[in-house]
């Protein structure tokens, strides 16, 4: 069974936990890239979701059968119709996988679902793979082990960088100069272990929607009774999206 990975704006979480994957698109069908060793390269679509206007972005992994017919290629290229198994090896193979994606020509059904997750926020590329100039790939797809300096190459060029501490989430937090970088300090605190609210309550007047949509689902993995209260404040937040997150 080949293990894909689709990327959705988190509102659409609890439908799809209930009804599946919708098939959408011109093509009528499921977008998605293979889970492989690389977390760039499997999650490489985020950014550019996340550029036309979504908020938090998560991850919805499932499993089809090996042999189901997919159509997969460049975004830039016809697509290929062939067995999963062999779009996904297409890619892991590719001299640069950028760019690449799978597209299932059906909807997904709830029972063929493995899980829901969150992902960090700022992977991937924006406009186009090139957009920001050449550089060596380090992923596991495109440098193969024992190659020439690879090792080398990928303490330079790492695509899968650790995950930030909360101490550095919270210094994060304090010195943000963009939405976007308060946005990602967010969501990395809420995926971390309880800690106080009082860190980031201030945001909960922020005049930007998207940084009150990622503290509403921040303060979900807060406990005590200060946390409660900001989530009822946010339950009457102008915008309907805030207020749906808050109430999630």
């Amino acid at each position: 069974m080949a293990l894909l990975v689709h990327l959705t704006p988190e509102k659409n979480a609890r439908r799809i936990r209930r009804a599946g994957i919708a098939a959408g698109g011109p093509r009528r069908g499921v977008f998605c890239m293979p889970v492989t060793p690389s977390y760039m390269l499997s999650h490489q679509w985020l950014r550019e979701l996340r550029r036309g206007g979504q908020r938090l972005i998560v991850a919805v992994d499932f499993r089809i059968p090996d042999d189901e017919p997919v159509l997969v290629g460049h975004y830039r290229a016809p697509e290929t119709e062939m067995p999963v198994a062999e779009a996904v090896s297409v890619i892991l193979h590719a001299e640069d996988a950028r760019g690449y994606e799978i597209v299932v020509p059906r909807s997904i059904a709830p029972a063929e679902l493995h899980r829901i997750r969150h992902v960090r926020q700022v992977t991937g590329w924006r406009y186009r793979p090139d957009a920001h100039g050449q550089r060596p790939c380090a992923c596991p797809a495109c440098l193969g082990r024992g190659e020439f300096k690879a090792a080398d190459l990928r303490r330079r060029f790492t695509t899968d960088p650790s995950e930030p501490t909360k101490p550095q989430l919270l210094a994060q937090l304090r010195e943000a100069d963009n939405d976007d970088d308060l946005i990602d300090a967010l969501y990395g605190l809420g995926s971390k272990s309880r800690g106080d609210v009082t860190d980031i309550a201030h945001l909960v007047d922020h005049p930007n929607p998207d940084v009150r949509y990622a503290l509403a689902s921040a303060l979900h993995r807060y406990r005590g009774g200060e946390a409660r209260r900001l989530l009822e404040r946010l339950f009457t937040d102008p915008d309907l999206e805030v207020r749906d997150a808050a109430r999630t």
